[in-house]
């Protein structure tokens, strides 16, 4: 077993064919500030004693332990115990639908904690006063996010374009729907989505509630109706169970579906990177053997947190190529951060990069939203953690690796009329290039292990 937790160590686990994922996490500390470059002023300390620790197949490895023990309301976000769903193989059936509701804490509204990393980004957590996470939700939310059942022809779900596998996105340049059609834009990331409100690339969704209706009813993807879709679940006993003990009785409804698929989507949150490591790590760096042995003695909790920071850091390093290229991310010389800001590298708001803008009829962006020419060709900057898993790149896929990314920065863009006063040519080297890759893989962080398979009978 792991020893060192998520928040603080070694769980940072890669397949040759997806991305990582964690088994075990920790409470960081949080905090409410935001910050789009590390601290070096402040180091706290945190505890791991309440810290959950299980590994996949073992006995402990459920979320509810067993139906007599209550499942804690205070939990870390990349907990597995809200994505490993119900305890079991095979399709859910009811009773174990039944036992599971019956467990004492799925019902208890969380009192929620984002990782280390993303926790500077604590007052940005969207969503959550208006609908409220439970375990019982989330886990509802999970198997609807994995289900066919909710296309017209059962082939497409949730995860078809935003596949955990492949980082939450999927690896073609456009999304693909039903019947093989394809649409006309990349599709966006599905993790870190707690910490944003307007969602698609032009923000036409104020919501994640809202955004998780638009794929069901639009023609290209799911293809369904809201109607044939509710009365699709509906007539599914495991899901009437968990609707009615949710939400109340007869409450399938397009709402309410959406409201348990946002939650779901809600916890799936990146773990912590190398880079998160290197940034805690470094106050620490400044102090001598000295003040390290006075820490030992006066503050053993302190003390703690650095060894096991120390060991992360070890375990997640950062090389020398992402160090420069961090100093360089967060400098006017490439002025990645007037725009990929914060904890979760992004502003969350809309540019118009030149992307797309030398087509005939290019694709229009938040303009299709607001009717406003400044924001012709603009969309939203997604987030630079494990941006290495979401290739293809732009909101039309045209740029397959972070090298030609960066080359488009570089060369300041597309000139068009309504090109982001943020775009300028760069002077950059190719190190300089090379170094800011290394950084942004330097962001990746695990995923938290997730159940894919088991839905209602």
């Amino acid at each position: 077993m792991c020893t060192l937790l998520w928040a603080t160590g070694c769980t940072r686990q890669e397949s040759a064919d997806g991305p990582p994922s964690s088994t075990t996490v920790a409470e960081p500390d949080a905090s409410d500030k935001d910050a789009s470059a590390p601290s070096e002023t402040s180091v706290s300390a945190s505890s791991d004693e309440d810290a959950p620790s299980v590994e996949p197949g073992s006995d402990t490895e459920t979320p509810a332990q067993s139906s007599q023990e209550k499942l804690s309301s205070e939990v870390t976000l990349g907990d597995p115990s809200l994505t490993l769903g119900i305890p079991g193989e095979g399709p859910l059936s009811t009773d174990e639908i039944k036992n599971w509701l019956a467990t004492e804490g799925v019902h208890d509204t969380l009192d929620i904690t984002l990782p280390q990393g993303l926790d500077q980004a604590a007052q940005s957590i969207t969503g959550i006063e208006e609908n409220p996470l439970t375990r019982a939700k989330i886990e509802l939310g999970r198997q609807l996010y994995f289900d066919p059942r909710l296309s017209s022809d059962s082939t497409i779900s949730c995860a078809t374009c935003h596949d955990p596998d492949q980082g939450y996105t999927a690896r073609t340049q456009f999304g693909v729907g039903i019947a093989g059609q394809q649409g006309d834009r990349n599709s966006p990331v599905a993790y870190n989505r707690i910490l944003s409100g307007p969602q698609f690339w032009d923000g036409r969704a104020e919501s994640l509630e809202e955004q998780a209706k638009g794929p069901i009813a639009n023609p290209i993807e799911m293809g369904n109706e809201h109607a044939v879709a509710v009365e699709t679940i509906a007539n599914i006993e495991g899901y009437d169970l968990q609707f009615d003990a949710i939400f109340g009785e007869d409450s399938v409804n397009i709402d309410n579906i959406a409201a348990a698929i946002a939650s779901f989507e809600r916890v799936i949150v990146t773990g912590p990177s190398p880079y998160d490591y290197h940034a805690a790590i470094t106050p620490f760096l400044a102090l001598e053997e000295d003040d390290l042995e006075e820490m030992k003695m006066d503050d053993p909790d302190l003390y703690e947190r650095y060894e096991i920071l120390k060991a992360a850091t070890a375990a997640n390093p950062m090389s020398e190529s992402a160090v420069r290229g961090q100093e360089l991310f967060f400098s006017e010389k490439a002025n990645c951060t007037a725009c990929h800001a914060g904890a979760n590298f992004t502003d969350e708001k809309y540019h118009n990069l030149g992307v797309g803008m030398e087509a005939e009829e290019p694709d229009q962006g938040r303009a299709v939203v607001t009717g406003e020419d400044k924001d012709i060709g603009a969309f939203k900057t997604p987030t630079v953690r494990n941006v290495s898993f979401s290739a293809p790149y732009m909101h039309d896929g045209s740029q397959k690796t972070l090298e030609e990314v960066v080359e488009w920065y570089a060369k300041g863009g597309h000139p068009n009329p309504h090109l982001s006063e943020k775009i300028k040519k760069l002077d950059l080297t190719d190190q300089d290039k090379a170094d800011l890759v290394a950084f942004m893989e330097a962001l990746t962080g695990p995923f938290p292990e997730v159940e894919t398979g088991r839905l209602p009978e």
